[in-house]
């Protein structure tokens, strides 16, 4: 008797949700079954990935991370542009790390004025991350969503304490907005309903679970993506069909054993491809629990990733 591999019957969908505009827009989401089971249902829109770019010269990058682009990194235009003509970026996500209150506070207006050069440098879809600051966020989001009008950028985090703000730019200049939860499948649902029920479109909704890099938390994250992907999937929660991004490089790239220098820890070895293997397997983890969007960082992880989702979409 020939071997029938079990198999589960999907209720749900993950809605679609496009980013972008012009030829080179993005279209997530879709899947009827869970991550790559390729064999119970369709996962027409394969997970993208896009690279970093800081609005001001890093600081504390390791000098790994640093290398590929340290003759751009006081220019976020040049940067960006680097990333996709250099690199074949799909997606650019611009960290604005410069309004953080705690660091140099640069005003709303200045920010706002740095994503639209970006934007319009490239011809790829723009995710713009805010501070992590509620009350700056909210203000920056909503400058950046006026200045950008109708680009439909991808701008978030947006927070329970800021989506009144930060949505209302969403609907009124026609962005997407990145819902944001810390680690609770509640609480990210509990800010979906939010936003919808401030009339932000469910195209125009994607969902941050917030993660960890590799040992420092991935496996809680994992398993909260994995319960949201269950109810979307199997339980038919509306409220939880949305596609998920993961701002997952910075987590990455902080740890000690990413950053720490190879003289330094001999045991640990090369440095260089330490932090490369740990970004690329905290990728591919999030990607088996139902990522859509990665953000990531060092090219050579995100050649390593590429390969990994082509391997896993291949028939």
């Amino acid at each position: 008797m020939a071997f029938e591999i079990p198999k589960i019957t999907y209720t749900g969908k993950i809605k679609e949700v496009t980013l972008g505009k012009g030829p080179k827009a993005v279209t997530i989401g879709g899947e009827t079954a869970y991550p790559f089971h390729l064999f119970e249902g369709a996962m027409p829109n394969p997970p993208r990935i896009a690279m970093e770019v800081y609005d001001t010269p890093p600081e504390e990058w390791p000098e790994a991370a640093l290398e590929p682009f340290k003759e751009v990194v006081h220019d976020p235009v040049a940067w960006a542009k680097k990333c996709v003509q250099g690199y074949g970026a799909e997606l650019i996500a611009l960290q604005l790390v410069s309004t953080d209150p705690n660091g140099l506070n640069r005003p709303a207006d200045e920010a706002a004025q740095t994503v639209k050069k970006v934007a319009g440098a490239v011809d790829v879809p723009v995710i713009v991350w805010g501070s992590g600051n509620t009350d700056k966020d909210a203000d920056v989001l909503r400058k950046v969503a006026e200045a950008c009008d109708g680009m439909n950028l991808v701008i978030g985090p947006v927070a329970e304490g800021n989506y009144k703000q930060v949505g209302a730019g969403a609907i009124g200049y026609k962005h997407t907005a990145i819902a944001s939860s810390p680690i609770d499948i509640n609480l990210a649902k509990q800010l979906n309903i939010l936003l919808g029920n401030l009339g932000v479109p469910d195209g125009q909704i994607v969902v941050d679970p917030t993660t960890g890099g590799l040992g420092y938390g991935i496996e809680y994250t994992y398993s909260v993506m994995e319960r949201d992907r269950m109810a979307a999937l199997t339980q038919q929660d509306e409220r939880l069909q949305f596609p998920i991004l993961c701002n997952m490089a910075r987590e990455v790239w902080k740890t000690k054993e990413a950053k720490i220098k190879a003289e330094e820890a001999p045991a640990l070895g090369h440095a260089e491809k330490r932090g490369i293997l740990m970004e690329a397997v905290t990728a591919v983890i999030l990607l088996l629990a139902g990522a859509d969007v990665l953000v990531m960082r060092h090219p050579e992880a995100i050649k390593l990733v590429r390969g990994m989702i082509t391997d896993l979409i291949a028939k």
